[in-house]
């Protein structure tokens, strides 16, 4: 087999948890991931005979949906070169990664903590097939997973008591499944827009791809990034008084703060346009402070419930109408204070935050500033 080329057909053993439990670790140890792979082994052998002509590789490890749902797929690209590596013969031809001294071979197959408490754990495996098999094997495990893809009754009691779980199912499914459920629970809380542009970065990351969020953000796919309508630009283009507006201008900064984080846990950059990636916080600059005027100040834009939704850096002429130099946009409580910093950094100015304790806008339903000073 080593001869010939393999390709990798990616599948993924899908645990739902009953309510309430949680994993008492987050990886094998390589006895206990040679284990499961036999048995694994033995399941998708039941299911589709063609896959003892496959080389079958396991990460002892379990992931959420965000950390194998990456550009590129890191776990799975990690677990097919180390599976490659081991000579034919090996365990007949069934190949485990497991910890050793509390490490796993390699850092992609290092489950992240902050992802580990979700009701769905994911262990990958690949199925390493000659290419005159791949074709005809991938077709029949899309068949066969979605249809009878449950895992078997050995398996099944095997996690639960190594795991010290309860299991509501244990399913094997194809890489496509995993991106279609992932599709389904996305469109499930009204996050459809946001999809497209995983399923871009994903799939077909040299094509760019342009949507709108629900509340009509502009959203742009490309270059391995995601580009984000400005706030303040997609404000200037709502209708309504100044309440409403003010209103609306605090749902779609909570909304882009979801796509952040989801784009940030999948490992997409979220920028705004013609800038750079920032960590936690998006940036936009329309000029330089003018001596004519007052001194530049920083100004905290608040909401209910969402606490900072933007920061404006703004000085004050003649009349105290104010010129605005900058907005800044927190994307979760702590990048509150980077932000801060780079602005006045940026500027030359104090990092004293005036609170508005409202979305202050002016008289053209704008992000603004005072007219007066604060005291």
């Amino acid at each position: 087999m080593e001869a010939q080329t393999l390709v990798a057909l990616p599948v993924v053993l899908a645990l739902e948890l009953s309510a309430g439990d949680i994993p008492s670790r987050r990886t094998l140890s390589r006895d206990e991931a040679a284990e499961l792979a036999a048995l694994i082994a033995e399941d998708l052998h039941a299911l589709v005979p063609q896959v003892a002509e496959a080389r079958l590789a396991l990460a002892g490890a379990w992931f959420d949906a965000v950390e194998l749902l990456r550009p590129g797929f890191p776990v799975w690209a990690t677990l097919d070169e180390l599976a490659r590596r081991v000579p034919r013969g090996h365990l007949e031809n069934v190949v485990a990664f497991g910890t050793h001294e509390g490490h796993m071979p390699a850092q992609p197959l290092e489950p992240e903590a902050a992802f580990a408490d979700g009701p769905m754990r994911l262990l990958p495996i690949s199925l390493l097939a000659p290419e005159a098999l791949a074709e005809s094997l991938s077709e029949k495990l899309e068949v066969e997973l979605v249809g009878r893809g449950e895992a078997g009754a050995r398996t099944a009691d095997w996690l639960m008591r190594t795991l010290g779980v309860r299991l509501e199912h244990a399913r094997y499914l194809s890489r496509n499944d995993l991106l279609a459920l992932t599709c389904v629970q996305y469109e499930h809380v009204n996050l459809a827009p946001l999809w497209s542009l995983l399923e871009a970065a994903l799939l077909t990351p040299y094509r760019p791809e342009s949507t709108m969020s629900a509340r009509g953000l502009a959203l742009r796919y490309h270059d391995g990034k995601v580009e984000a309508q400005s706030p303040a630009e997609w404000l200037r283009s709502q209708p309504g008084e100044l309440n409403q507006r003010a209103h609306d201008f605090a749902g779609v900064v909570f909304e882009l703060r979801q796509y952040a984080a989801l784009l940030d846990a999948h490992h997409i950059p979220l920028v705004l346009a013609d800038s750079e990636p920032a960590s936690g916080y998006l940036l936009e600059t329309f000029g330089t402070a003018e001596p004519a005027y007052d001194a530049p100040a920083l100004y905290a834009h608040e909401a209910p419930g969402l606490g900072v939704v933007a920061v404006t850096l703004a000085q004050r002429g003649d009349g105290g109408r104010a010129r605005v130099l900058a907005h800044g946009y927190p994307l979760h409580p702590k990048a509150l204070g980077p932000l801060v910093t780079e602005l006045a950094e940026r500027h030359g100015v104090s990092p004293d935050l005036h609170a508005l304790g409202c979305i202050l806008l002016d008289a053209e339903g704008q992000l603004g500033a005072p007219a007066q000073a604060l005291h």
